[in-house]
This record gives structure tokens, C-alpha cells and sequence, in this order.
């Protein structure tokens, strides 16, 4: 076995011309499952006696001693590797890796603002001056609306119906969808519109009048968005980790927090499944065990 690791990491090094950390990296995984089987049999195997049995023993070994399941999917790509190199060169019939999966990653929850938190970042722009105009306007939309930044940029002025308070969004896949927008966002948009100024071309025949443009009249980026809310989150005192898809967490959140129901969240945020939606009911079920926590006399 460690006459084949050595010769897998040499395969490595001369013909993949892997870095240094990579080759490093598979040593420590490979000799891993190498000591690991030295200690359960009292020798260390050859490649062709591992089987798929080995293997889940080593994977259940590795998650008695804590090892979080991004690592052991991490050694479980390396044997894969290893034992696909060990069949092309005759060191082994089968890949015992192969059939066995990786753990379920742990899903983050996505990180949210309060109330409170989000009324301090929509009125951090300044009102006195266009492009602080603009910007009110294009986070009370984003809010408003539960939108991506690649949808927000991507609106037209024929795009709005502001008499039915509606927005029609591209998203992902080029599915269109029609969004709502608050009193306060069609408020904030009406008056950017009026200070606004276009470029003479605002960009290719049929792409219609860009809705938020940049100092040069001409259609915002996302890379624009993000560098304008990050300015806005530091005067706002925000947790850094606040990003413009926070403002879409929390629309959906507080949403659910409001007693929306999830299918109703799952059209507005234009997910295609509504797996994707679930998360946030894991973020509002968070929030009702802390308010019972706080406030009942009996909770703890």
C-alpha cells in the first residue's frame, strides 16, 4: 500500500504536475486510510485486498473522531482518485471508494438583517444628491422585491408597471416573473427617475432603457451594486458579513416571519424548487424558539 501511494504521488508530481500542497494533501489522506487499516488488521494491505467494507469502516472512524464532513468527502475524493490511477496501472480490479457517498453537507443558514437593521441600510443613502437617490432606490427595490443584483441591473423603465405596483424580472434560466413592489420603492424609483440622466446610448438595439445607470448614464454592474452597498453597510455599523443577497435573505424571512405561506415565498424569489425555499423556514423556526425562549416564564 505504501509502495503504491508513493508511485500514485511521483504520477502526481511528474505527469499532473500537481502543486506541492495538492500532492501534500493526498499523501495525508491516502496514509490516513493506510495507518487506519495497519491498525485494524495488523499490516498494512495492498490496494487490491481494500474492499467497499474497509472503506465505510474508515469513513465511520473518521466521523467518531469529529472530522467534519467537508474533510472526510475531501479523503474520499483522494482514495477515488488514488484507486482510479491503481486500476489504470494494475494494482487493483475495483475502486472500493466508489460506491460509497459523501456525507450530506450541513446547509448554512443564510445570514439576515432585523427590522431595524434593514430601515438603518435603506436610509443610509443620501437623499440630497442623485446617486444617492439612486442608491435608496435600488435597495428599496432589492428589498421590496426579493431580487438578485443580476435581476436588479437587469431592469428596464418598460419593465415597471408602477400604476399595479409590479416589476417583471429575468431570472435565472431566463424564466420572467412578476414581482411586487412596496409604496416605498415605487416612491424611491419615481424620484431617481427624475434626477436621472442617460447616456446617449445606453447599450445594444432592444435593450431596452436601463432602470439604474451610473454616473455615466450607461447600465449598472453587479460588481457596481456590491461595491455601493458595501460603502452603505460600514456607515450603517452592519455585520460585515451583510451582502446584497442579504437584503433578498431577509425579504424572504421576514416574509415567513409574517406568516406568508413557503409557496407563496418560492414564486417571489423565483426558486424552481421549493428545497431551495425551505432554508428559510429553518431561519424563522430559529426565531420563534428565541422569542418563546425570552419571553415564556416556563421555557427554561
Amino acid at each position: 500500500m505504501h509502495r503504491a501511494i508513493a508511485r500514485f504521488l511521483r504520477y502526481l508530481q511528474a505527469e499532473r504536475n500537481a502543486a506541492e500542497l495538492t500532492v501534500k494533501s493526498y499523501r495525508e489522506d491516502l496514509m490516513s486510510l493506510a495507518d487506519f487499516l495497519s491498525d485494524e488488521t495488523g499490516r498494512p494491505p495492498s490496494p487490491a485486498e481494500v474492499t467497499t467494507r474497509d472503506v465505510r469502516g474508515y469513513v465511520a472512524a473518521l466521523h467518531d473522531a469529529g472530522y467534519a464532513k467537508s474533510s472526510v468527502s475531501r479523503r474520499l475524493a483522494s482514495l477515488r482518485s488514488f484507486y482510479k490511477f491503481a486500476q489504470r496501472e494494475g494494482l487493483a480490479d475495483e475502486n472500493p471508494a466508489k460506491p460509497v457517498r459523501n456525507p450530506r453537507p450541513d446547509r448554512k443558514l443564510p445570514h439576515f438583517l432585523t427590522n431595524d437593521e434593514v430601515s438603518r441600510l435603506l436610509e443610509a443613502p443620501p437623499g440630497d444628491e442623485p446617486l444617492g437617490l439612486r442608491d435608496r432606490a435600488i435597495l428599496e427595490t432589492i428589498y421590496s422585491a426579493g431580487l438578485r443584483v443580476s435581476e436588479l441591473v437587469g431592469i428596464n423603465d418598460e419593465d415597471l408597471d408602477v400604476i399595479g405596483q409590479l416589476v417583471r424580472i429575468r431570472g435565472k434560466g431566463r424564466r420572467e416573473r412578476l414581482c411586487p413592489l412596496g409604496s416605498y420603492a415605487i416612491q424611491a424609483i419615481d424620484v431617481w427617475r427624475g434626477v436621472r440622466r442617460l447616456a446617449p446610448a445606453t447599450g445594444p438595439i432592444n435593450s431596452g432603457t436601463p432602470l439604474f445607470v451610473n454616473r455615466f448614464g450607461r447600465r449598472l454592474t453587479t460588481r457596481s451594486v456590491a461595491r455601493m452597498l458595501e460603502k452603505y453597510i460600514q456607515q450603517a455599523g452592519l455585520d460585515l458579513r451583510t451582502s446584497p443577497h442579504t437584503l433578498r435573505h431577509s425579504f424572504a424571512t421576514h416574509l415567513l416571519d409574517r406568516g406568508a405561506d413557503i409557496r407563496s415565498v418560492q414564486e417571489l424569489l423565483g426558486h424552481k424548487s421549493l428545497v431551495t425555499t425551505q432554508i428559510y423556514t429553518h431561519i424563522s423556526t430559529a426565531g420563534l424558539l428565541e422569542a418563546y425562549e425570552r419571553a415564556h416564564p416556563r421555557a427554561s
